[in-house]
Formats: C-alpha cells, sequence, structure tokens
C-alpha cells in the first residue's frame, strides 16, 4: 500500500512538472518587460574619438573622458532624449583651467543670444553647437596641457548635473 502511494506521488509530481514546464510564454508585440538602454558604440582606433550623449534626465553618458595632449580630440555630442533643444538643449563646453564651474553655468544661464556661451568663450577652450532630440554635433580642438578641466552643458540649470572632467595624460 505504501509503495502504490509513493508511486502515486511521484506520477503526480511527474505530472505537475511536466505540465508546469515545457510552456513558453508568448510576450504581446511591442511590450516589454527589460529595460531598454540607447548604447552608443565607441570607435577604439583612435582614444581622442570620444562618443558622449545626453539625455532627458540631463545626464551625460561619462563624467571623466581620457585623452592624449598636444593630439586632435572630437568629441561626438548625441542629444538621446526626446524633447526639442528649446526646451532640453544640450552641449559640451570645455572650460579653461581654474575656471568656475558653478560662475561659468550662472553666466551661461543669461547667455541666450550667444546659445548659452557667455563672453564670447573667454573661459572656453571648445564646445559644441546646441542639440536636442534625435541630434548630433561635433567639435575637434587640440588637446590642451597635461591636466584635469572641467566639462559642462551650459544650458540653463544643465550644469549640476552634466559636468565631468576632461583628462589630458
Amino acid at each position: 500500500m505504501k509503495s502504490i502511494k509513493y508511486l502515486l506521488v511521484a506520477i503526480f509530481s511527474s505530472v505537475v512538472l511536466v505540465a508546469c514546464g515545457g510552456k513558453e510564454e508568448k510576450k504581446k508585440e511591442g511590450f516589454s518587460y527589460e529595460k531598454k538602454t540607447d548604447v552608443v558604440k565607441e570607435t577604439k582606433s583612435n582614444p581622442n574619438d570620444v562618443t558622449l550623449t545626453g539625455n532627458d534626465a540631463m545626464q551625460f553618458n561619462k563624467k571623466e573622458i581620457r585623452v592624449k595632449a598636444g593630439e586632435k580630440v572630437k568629441i561626438t555630442l548625441k542629444h538621446i532624449g526626446k524633447m526639442d533643444k528649446n526646451v532640453m538643449g544640450h552641449n559640451f563646453v570645455l572650460l579653461k583651467k581654474g575656471v568656475d564651474v558653478m560662475a561659468f553655468g550662472n553666466k551661461a544661464a543669461t547667455a541666450k543670444a550667444t546659445n548659452y556661451i557667455p563672453e564670447n568663450g573667454k573661459d572656453v577652450i571648445a564646445h559644441t553647437n546646441l542639440v536636442g532630440a534625435g541630434e548630433t554635433t561635433v567639435v575637434e580642438f587640440d588637446a590642451p596641457e597635461v591636466g584635469t578641466y572641467d566639462f559642462l552643458c551650459s544650458f540653463p540649470g544643465h550644469y549640476a548635473l552634466m559636468k565631468g572632467k576632461l583628462i589630458v595624460e
């Protein structure tokens, strides 16, 4: 009698396991549980060619960029958000050594006529144009002397979050 009970339990367990497994859950078209992110691949052939992205959450994808001193640097800025540049514009601005990021950001906020680059760019080594959703811009410049330089987005209020360091080696 005990062996029949064990046999029935084993058969029942096998049936449950087989019934539960093997089914492939069908997902509705266009719906996914996975978090989707935009991936930007960098060209590794030249470490001074850098792709930087900006999004609608006022974030750059990099907080640090390393380049070689005296060589050409190419920064490609891609706006991967969905908002227009009048609302959520982004740029890349590389500041000279010693320039206070907060003071520059505050001056930049009032420089709409010059795309948020104040005082004819006297504190700037290089900058891109302002871009909005889906747009890309590029700036090329010679890397300055060895040291650490601040970069930021000068669109009003963005510099608090959208900033980083360019390290010249």
